[in-house]
């Protein structure tokens, strides 16, 4: 009789289980999101990729005439914001179509149910977290129709103390997660990058620099687990189930070529409860030039509580060079350093600043000073429309000569930037196969090369792509080659596409193995067995590879 009443008790919390699954997924579909025009062609996709949602759940909770709505204010001017950033993207490199659908999952099997639908439908999925893929991949696509997955709504964070451990939702943004880290501890951190609407879902699966990778490396080398979904819909419930090929492959090779991660586990890190940052600003002189190039030579040598990036933009038709730091200590042992390492940027105790971690991922956003909750804001962008991005690792200071001609070029546009980011401490020590992300030992630094522009003219783009264009060709001498790196979370179109559905694997190879090196090919092996379909493509995926 026992038995019996704990069966009844099993089956009726099993059934209670399914309808509250049912229920959310009905939730589901009353808060798709169209973003689509009224082509005929469009609409008959939409209303049958609704329909198979529809089967899915109970009958009782839908009415088929409230599934579609006008756009809803905050995905809408979120995507149109993207979009309209990457204008230059889908002028020069290829014409996207929108999406039928942006899909805002709640839960997993929401995610389990679009692709499901998406693929008897023969629909592509884009899946974006925080929007921030330099060439749009996370919402565009050459090839249609397509439905955009909207993460937003997975950006739970859950923070372990005791385990020194936190599982973030691949919705939420890096700002959110600093923002929790910091309202739980003072003594722990995490080493991500120094933009905070940037989401994790892109910036893990990518890599992850930021101002602690030379004492913790990257974002990726500090994930633990995960949890996915693959093109069948399949969910694996973490690194054990999924298997360590697969775990290997998402960080730092571009999840969205395999499947859906839905949630990080990351490590969290120690950090001291106060530590020292500074900002030099260099005007253009002679001795600017001789600096940046004595930091080539020492910034990766440095011990690895010290980080010193390099910034150079022009001001007022003026380069300059930016120096700012990160420093996991006190201004008392700092100073002796520097005078110590690199005497000729003349730090001074006035230009050192104490404060805590949190802190200084405000004072290295440029919002020192502003409330905690500022981090919290998903629409930081950048002031300036549209831009266009290059990156680069450099494996040999770069002669005088040679950043003097930087500066020349830095001269003919408005507003153009260069950031270096050196390498070395942790970034040496893990191997080049460890994750997908080879750009370890033997390399100095890495540099960003950024140009932005205001007017949404063709005439105007053209102008800036074209300038970029010849800054990138100028630097090939300098950098490293054969192949010539680049870092796949500043992606890059011009290095190569994929021009088919079935692309192969020796064509992917021309911008493959310049984000991932010898590690491309295990990339395209995790991808022949989790998606041998290729379900999962866009205009640079992982192609598979079966062997």
């Amino acid at each position: 009789m026992l038995f019996l009443c704990n069966f009844k008790l099993k089956k009726t919390k099993a059934l209670k289980m399914r309808t509250v699954e049912a229920f959310a997924l009905s939730l589901f579909l009353l808060f798709l999101v169209k973003w689509a025009s009224s082509d005929s062609k469009v609409s008959p996709i939409r209303d049958q990729f609704l329909s198979c949602m529809s089967t899915h759940s109970v009958s009782s909770f839908m009415d088929s005439k409230i599934l579609i709505h006008e756009p809803d204010s905050r995905l809408y001017t979120d995507l149109s914001q993207s979009v309209s950033q990457n204008y230059r993207f889908s002028s020069l490199n290829f014409s996207s179509e929108k999406p039928i659908l942006i899909a805002p999952p709640r839960t997993e099997s929401e995610i389990q149910r679009s692709l499901q639908c998406s693929r008897r439908l023969g629909v592509q999925v884009r899946t974006k977290s925080g929007g921030h893929d330099y060439e749009g991949l996370s919402y565009l696509s050459s090839q249609s129709p397509f439905i955009v997955l909207d993460l937003i709504n997975l950006r739970s964070i859950e923070i372990n103390l005791r385990e020194e451990t936190a599982w973030v939702g691949a919705g939420a943004t890096i700002g959110e997660l600093y923002y929790k880290i910091a309202k739980a501890s003072k003594i722990h951190g995490f080493p991500a990058g120094t933009c905070p609407s940037v989401g994790v879902g892109g910036h893990f699966s990518g890599g992850g620099f930021g101002a602690m990778m030379r004492k913790h490396g990257l974002a990726a080398d500090n994930v633990v687990d995960a949890r996915f979904v693959d093109a069948n819909g399949r969910i694996y419930n973490g690194r054990r189930e999924m298997g360590e090929d697969l775990f290997w492959a998402i960080r730092g090779g571009g999840a969205a070529s395999f499947g859906v991660v839905t949630s990080w586990k990351v490590k969290l890190v120690r950090v001291p409860e106060k530590v020292t940052c500074f900002t030099r600003y260099l005007p253009f002189t002679q001795n600017m030039t001789k600096i940046v190039h004595r930091w080539q030579s020492i910034a990766a040598t440095l011990e690895d509580n010290l980080f010193i990036r390099v910034i150079i933009y022009n001001s007022g038709g003026s380069v300059q060079a930016t120096f700012q730091a990160n420093y996991l200590g006190g201004i008392d042992k700092l100073i002796p350093l520097m005078n110590e390492k690199f005497p000729e940027l003349g730090l001074r105790f006035q230009d050192c600043s104490e404060m805590s971690w949190i802190d200084s991922i405000m004072y290295f956003n440029w919002k020192k000073g502003k409330p905690l909750e500022t981090l919290l804001d998903r629409e930081q962008r950048y002031n300036d429309l549209y831009f266009k991005a290059k990156s680069d690792f450099v494996k040999n200071p770069i002669p005088e000569t040679g950043l003097e001609g930087i500066w020349k070029r830095f001269h003919e546009v408005e507003s153009p930037m260069m950031i270096m980011e050196p390498l070395g401490g942790r970034m040496y020590e893990i191997s080049e196969t460890e994750t997908p992300f080879p750009h370890r030992r033997g390399n100095l630094y890495n540099i960003q090369y950024m140009v932005k522009w205001r007017v949404k003219e063709i005439e105007e783009m053209q102008k800036h792509v074209r300038w970029m264009t010849l800054l990138y060709g100028y630097m090939r001498v300098y950098v490293s080659g054969s192949p010539r790196a680049a870092y796949l979370n500043y992606r890059d179109l011009d290095l190569g596409m994929n021009k088919a559905i079935n692309c192969s694997f020796e064509d992917a190879s021309l911008w493959g193995m310049r984000y991932f090196g010898s590690n491309f090919k295990r990339l395209a092996m995790v991808k022949g067995k989790i998606d041998p379909t290729n379900f999962f493509r866009n205009e640079q995926s992982v192609p598979p590879l079966i062997v």
